[in-house]
């Protein structure tokens, strides 16, 4: 992409969003395009062709649609699926039509089958039934993935798809009970030393393991697919740190300087047993994550209290 290109990073305002609006300025791009909902909601098809018609995107980026950690998708399962299919389908299907020059769509590690082999291959898609905690947020992300293959294959559009592992970094959503595990972990873990409390409580078991990848790190990855790759099949984007939820917790405590017991309720869901990018293709047009696990957790960390009131 030329720096002066008109670069739509729809979901401006999310943690990879955000990331990505950071990363394009680092490398000089002067037009980049990041509406909030009030000028461009992404589930409303009106207000998303007109935002197409007034600024004309050359690139668009899709970090867009609503996620959630466990408990969130066992919540708002609707909410989440609502959201994800409205938002691909407005935006793809406006991006064909003004014919833009290339389009990166977001999917989902949980796009995979539960039982998944390991590393997860492209190949595995569609091989077997969903986690069921988070199955209608996979599938309407599975849907924005066909949808660009669909285009791709009927109207030749330059659409390609990302599955990044699990993501975290400043902009996370810091909500102990709704946002994924190392935000929601810090907070809790950093309420709990302000309290004095002695032990917090974590679901599962914590043997799951995760690919941890940090915010800034995957936008530069975003950056090298729009640049790089350009086939029909998606592309993970790991490379991160492979971690169980135990590990992730214990490091987290620690760099929040939170010394309570760590105690896990068997009785509540583990989600997916493990999940991990086979990202070789990625690796192989030259990208490779810069920041280790525990400078991205201080990192986020800091962030996190910088956001406190007072």
């Amino acid at each position: 992409m030329d720096t002066s290109s008109r670069v739509f990073v729809a979901g401006g305002d999310t943690l990879i969003g955000r990331a990505v609006v950071a990363a394009l300025a680092r490398h000089g791009h002067a037009a980049v395009l990041a509406p909030g909902e009030e000028e461009c909601a992404l589930t409303d098809a009106a207000a998303v062709g007109r935002f197409f018609t007034s600024h004309e995107p050359e690139y668009v980026i899709i970090a867009a649609g609503k996620s959630g950690g466990i408990e969130a998708n066992r919540r708002q399962p609707a909410d989440l699926m609502l959201d994800n299919l409205l938002t691909a389908s407005h935006l793809c299907a406006a991006a064909a039509r003004h014919g833009v020059r290339k389009l990166l769509y977001l999917a989902s590690s949980c796009c995979y089958p539960k039982e998944c082999p390991q590393p997860m291959r492209v190949a595995d898609l569609g091989t077997g039934p969903l986690e069921p905690t988070s199955e209608a947020y996979a599938t309407a992300k599975l849907a924005g993935m066909q949808l660009c293959r669909a285009l791709r294959r009927q109207h030749g559009a330059p659409f390609i798809v990302g599955i990044p592992a699990d993501v975290f970094g400043p902009y996370s959503k810091f909500d102990g009970t709704n946002s994924h595990v190392i935000p929601s972990l810090i907070q809790r873990m950093h309420a709990a030393k302000v309290a004095g409390d002695r032990g917090i409580e974590l679901w599962g078991t914590g043997t799951p393991r995760r690919e941890f990848l940090f915010a800034d790190d995957l936008a530069e990855a975003c950056l090298v697919a729009m640049a790089r790759y350009d086939a029909e099949e998606p592309i993970n984007l790991g490379g991160g740190t492979e971690l169980t939820i135990r590990e992730a917790a214990t490091a987290i405590a620690e760099v929040v300087g939170y010394d309570g017991e760590l105690r896990f309720d068997t009785s509540r869901p583990d989600g997916t047993p493990r999940k991990l990018l086979e990202s070789s293709v990625l690796a192989g047009l030259g990208w490779k994550g810069a920041t280790t696990f525990r400078e991205a957790l201080a990192i986020t960390y800091r962030a996190f209290l910088e956001r406190l009131p007072g």
